[in-house]
């Protein structure tokens, strides 16, 4: 199964290409601590604080492999997902790519998605808006634009 295009541009979108120094000439992109606390380079990649700084090629390829992973999981959770439109698994291939597998597993959100209940999935996808213990409007803003793909 292909990636979503409109997942891969909600996690562009969303997470940016961030930390490029001006004074970087190949304008690469440079770890940072994201808003709920976890080293981050390129477009979300979860890495260590010493990776090198990365160009946005590169970027795009731990993306797209970041997104695979994502889709695997998404699909193994929510098989029901495979059947549906390529906008609600864009939304819950995006919130997975965000949140991680383990968040998708254990959720409410799981279950109201393979009941096929789509107006209490949007209601659920909303709720998720929380890092580092606090609400966070980027987030906020992400959870609505999902819950946009999944009518």
């Amino acid at each position: 199964m292909q990636l979503p295009e409109a997942a891969i541009d909600l996690a562009k979108r969303f997470e940016g290409f961030h930390r490029v120094p001006k004074a970087d000439p190949l304008r690469r992109a440079h770890p940072y601590v994201c808003p709920a606390g976890y080293w981050t380079i390129g477009y979300g990649h979860l890495c260590d604080p010493k990776h090198p700084p990365i160009t946005e090629y590169e970027a795009d390829v731990y993306l797209a492999h970041d997104l695979v992973t994502a889709l695997n999981a998404t699909l193994r959770y929510c098989p029901v997902l495979a059947t549906e439109s390529e906008g609600r698994l864009a939304a819950i291939l995006d919130f997975t790519f965000n949140l991680g597998a383990g968040r998708l597993q254990n959720s409410t959100l799981r279950r109201r998605i393979n009941q096929r209940d789509w107006s209490q999935v949007a209601s659920e996808i909303r709720r998720w808006v929380r890092g580092g213990g606090r609400v966070l409007p980027g987030l906020a803003a992400r959870r609505e634009a999902e819950a946009e793909l999944l009518r």
